[in-house]
C-alpha cells in the first residue's frame, strides 16, 4: 500500500486498536527509505536534523507500534487492549505523519519549493488567493500550536476546498485529506532554528514537494 493510500485510509476512520489488529507478519511496520540524501535539504534543514529525525525518532514510533500491535493482537483482555488505544493512536500517528512527511519534502534539484501551473496551484489561489497568503497563514497557524504538533493543509471532501488545520502531538488528519505536513515538533527544527519558530516555517517551503502535494489533490479529489 502506498504512503498516500495509507493516509487516504486514515481519514475515513478513527485511528483505533480494532483496525490495527491484523496478521503478523502484516503488523511489522518498517522504516521507509528516503527519496533522497540526508543532507539534500540543506540549507533549510540540516542534514543533522534529518538523520535524527528520521533515524531515531521516525524508527522509535515505528518500534513502538510494532510493539503495541504485537501485544493488542496476544491479548484476550478488553481492559488490556483499551490501555493499549494510547500507544496504538500515538505511533500509528507518528508513523502515518512522518511518512507522509518524507514525500512531502524533496531537495531543489528534485523541484523542492516550485509550485508549478496545475491542480494545486489552482485550488491554492481559488481558496487562499495566493501561494504568499497560505504560506502566511499555515505559518501563522502552525506557529500558534501550543507544545508539539503539525500543521496541515488538508483537503476537505465535504467542501471541496483546501483548508488550514491542525493536530495535537502525533494524531494524525483525520477531518481532512493531508496534502501538505509541517512538522512543528521541537526534534524538526531545534538544532538548526532553536526556539525560532518562524525561521524554521519559512524556510520549509523552500523543499515542500508540490509535485506530491499535487498528486494527493488529485486523488482525494476524484
Amino acid at each position: 500500500m502506498s504512503i498516500l493510500s495509507f493516509a487516504r485510509s486514515a481519514t475515513r476512520a478513527r485511528f483505533s486498536a480494532t483496525a490495527a489488529i491484523r496478521s503478523s507478519a502484516a503488523s511489522v511496520h518498517t522504516l521507509p527509505k528516503l527519496d533522497y540524501a540526508y543532507d539534500a535539504l540543506e540549507p533549510h534543514i540540516s542534514g543533522e536534523i534529518m538523520t535524527l529525525h528520521h533515524t531515531k525518532h521516525h524508527q522509535t514510533y515505528v518500534n513502538g507500534l510494532n510493539a503495541a500491535e504485537d501485544a493488542y493482537v496476544k491479548t484476550d483482555s478488553t481492559k488490556d487492549r483499551i490501555k493499549l488505544q494510547a500507544a496504538l493512536k500515538f505511533n500509528g500517528g507518528g508513523h502515518i505523519n512522518h511518512s507522509l512527511f518524507w514525500k512531502n519534502l524533496a531537495p531543489a534539484t528534485q523541484g523542492g519549493g516550485q509550485l508549478h501551473d496545475g491542480p494545486l496551484k489552482a485550488a491554492i489561489e481559488r481558496d487562499f488567493g495566493s501561494l504568499g497568503k497560505l504560506k502566511e497563514k499555515m505559518n501563522a497557524t502552525t506557529a500558534a500550536i501550543q507544545g508539539s504538533g503539525w500543521g496541515w493543509l488538508g483537503y476537505n471532501q465535504a467542501t471541496k476546498k483546501l483548508e488550514v488545520v491542525t493536530t495535537a502531538n502525533q494524531d494524525p488528519l483525520l477531518s481532512h485529506v493531508p496534502i501538505v505536513g509541517i512538522d512543528i515538533w521541537e526534534h524538526a527544527f531545534y538544532l538548526q532554528y532553536k526556539n525560532v519558530k518562524p525561521d524554521y516555517l519559512n524556510a520549509i517551503w523552500n523543499v515542500v514537494n508540490f509535485k506530491e502535494a499535487e498528486t494527493r489533490l488529485v486523488e482525494a479529489s476524484k
